[in-house]
């Protein structure tokens, strides 16, 4: 391990279990000399870790405040509480779950709440931009209910009408066709705003329910950078770890109407005992979020976004649908290199110390699990102040990378330029050193 470490708190916490504090140091080096470019990561604040690490996780507390099956939780009962209150201020919505782990127990609590076993719903197919839980045939979604696949519009050659959009028209024919329950939108990989508007109009044309999946765009949406489906659609789901800088968790906001079915599907039907010590976690991250300062880290998450996808076109990397109005970019490889795989493009670019990962692109002639495209990310490298030039910059480092991805040596030398820019750049710099 190098000697620029940010250990020294897991010296104290951890005395008694070296292994344990050396692979934790070995993480957190790796996080502040290596540039993070998931799309679904980022850093918390300092004071998410230490919610998120805190005595709250000694307590049981199934059920919901003022509703609990174990005695003691009279403090616990403030702290979710506290949290859902946040919640609500942070989007206005009526009511707020903040129990679910993770987003796709919150999406499974929304079916649950809103479907029969066997109903049908429409939603975003997983190769061009969907999630695992939008009915993918290895999600336990599509084993439960009927789900029918929209899809964007077919690229083309147009710079000024790249294709690979929502198709609207489709979405409005297939609710026509198929008279789904529920219509579903959001997306894992998607680089463009998606308006909730045109969703809830073909959605009540049919009498569907509406959920809006926003575990990516959640924190854009708080800090007003991406329009709110909040009191458009009837349920949104969204994760607490992604744009919004939280603990890893999930979390369901609803109208009062369908508050209770809501609850009831978290608990006691998907889940047991609530992680109290996350919820805290949570709580803090959505206090943040109320910041002025959030909505000025949304833009420059944007902005990032977007001099990333100049710099990687600007290589010869295609960009799906042409742009960013998020903080995606997504890749085709295959106009910089016929040959090249996401899998391959990812795992040299890991050993440059750029981390990001595969992903299938509209219509992806390879496997998922090889793919010809990559997902990059904005969120987490904004977190710790970088701007467009370093975006820029990186961006020409992702091309230089896979030009030279043969060569060890000049990877190792991208390697140790990476390693420069982001001790510059510290994701937690009040620990740096200590």
């Amino acid at each position: 391990m190098s000697s620029h470490t940010h250990a020294s708190p897991f010296d104290e916490w951890l005395t008694g279990d070296p292994e344990v504090r050396a692979l934790l140091g070995a993480e957190a080096e790796r996080q502040s000399t290596t540039v993070q470019l998931i799309a679904s990561e980022n850093f918390t604040s300092t004071a998410v870790l230490a919610a998120t690490g805190s005595v709250l996780t000694n307590k049981y507390a199934e059920g919901y405040p003022g509703r609990r099956y174990y005695g003691g939780n009279q403090v616990i009962d403030e702290v979710e509480d506290l949290a859902r209150d946040r919640l609500t201020a942070l989007f206005g919505g009526e009511h707020a779950n903040v129990q679910p782990h993770a987003g796709s127990n919150a999406n499974l609590a929304a079916y649950q709440a809103l479907l029969k076993p066997g109903d049908t719903v429409l939603a975003m197919r997983l190769d061009h931009g969907g999630h695992l839980t939008h009915g993918s045939p290895a999600s336990i979604t599509s084993k439960v209910w009927n789900f029918v696949s929209y899809g964007v519009s077919p690229a083309t050659d147009d710079p000024d009408k790249p294709g690979e959009l929502i198709d609207f028209d489709q979405v409005s024919d297939l609710a026509r066709t198929h008279r789904p329950a529920l219509i579903v939108a959001g997306s894992t990989a998607y680089a463009r705003i998606i308006d909730p508007l045109p969703f809830r109009e073909i959605a009540d044309s049919v009498g569907a329910r509406f959920m809006f999946d926003a575990a990516h765009p959640a924190g854009l949406i708080a800090g007003g950078a991406h329009p709110s489906p909040v009191g458009v659609a009837d349920v949104v789901t969204f994760t607490t770890h992604k744009t919004l800088r939280g603990p890893r968790g999930g979390a369901i906001l609803c109208s009062a109407e369908l508050a209770k079915a809501i609850d009831s599907a978290i608990f006691p039907g998907l889940q047991g005992g609530p992680l109290e010590n996350v919820i805290a976690g949570k709580a803090v991250a959505f206090a943040e979020a109320a910041r002025p300062e959030f909505r000025s880290y949304a833009a420059q998450v944007v902005a990032n976004a977007r001099a990333l996808a100049y710099a990687v076109a600007a290589e010869g990397i295609r960009l799906v649908s042409g742009g960013t109005e998020n903080h995606q970019v997504l890749c085709d490889l295959r106009t910089f290199d016929a040959e090249l795989t996401g899998k391959e493009a990812q795992e040299v670019l890991d050993r440059a110390g750029i981390t990001c990962n595969r992903n299938t692109i509209p219509d992806d002639p390879r496997s998922p699990f090889v793919t010809s495209g990559l997902r990059l990310g904005s969120a987490a490298q904004t977190t710790t102040g970088m701007g467009e030039a370093e975006m820029a910059r990186i961006g020409a480092l992702i091309g230089r990378t896979l030009r030279e991805r043969s060569d060890d040596a000049a990877v190792a030398a991208v390697r140790a330029e990476i390693r420069e820019l982001c001790l510059a750049f510290p994701p937690y710099p009040d620990l740096d050193g200590a």
